[in-house]
């Protein structure tokens, strides 16, 4: 049984090269894509479970990530989540003259010297499909 269940494991990192020993970032690629196709077709696969447990370790290793992560976990959680979203679609500071505006004001945003507005908020969680709490820092639980 040992046998069978180790040639089974070899034969899946054969298909999936992620779950090997030395991911590349090409790996890591393909597998984010295949865990976005899973989750569509087959939810309850265990494949699921090990694919993201995977993608968690390699999240928390890779320096660029970390580095990426490091930057987002200082800002408003409002720019961080523009910040991520544009990272995740390749968008740049133009590509929001509908939600927010000029290329200026996304900037200044962007650097902290703006706030989202109310509108901002509501357009740029209506693009991407998200809800507002995404772009609206919690209310500390240490207030009142």
């Amino acid at each position: 049984m040992i046998d069978d269940a180790i040639k089974a494991a070899d034969q899946l990192v054969k298909q999936v090269p992620f779950l090997g020993n030395r991911p590349s970032r090409e790996d890591y690629e393909h597998v984010l894509a295949m865990v976005e196709q899973l989750l569509e077709q087959a939810p309850d696969s265990p494949l699921v479970e090990l694919l993201a447990a995977k993608i968690e370790r390699y999240e928390d290793n890779d320096p660029e990530l970390v580095a990426f992560n490091t930057r987002v976990a200082s800002l408003p959680r409002g720019v961080a989540a523009l910040r991520v979203l544009m990272d995740q679609y390749g968008l740049n500071q133009s590509s929001f003259g509908h939600e927010i505006g000029q290329r200026s004001l996304v900037s200044r945003i962007l650097n902290g010297e703006r706030n989202l507005t109310v509108d901002h908020i509501r357009a740029l969680a209506e693009r991407f499909n998200v809800s507002t709490d995404v772009f609206i820092e919690p209310i500390s639980q240490t207030a009142g």
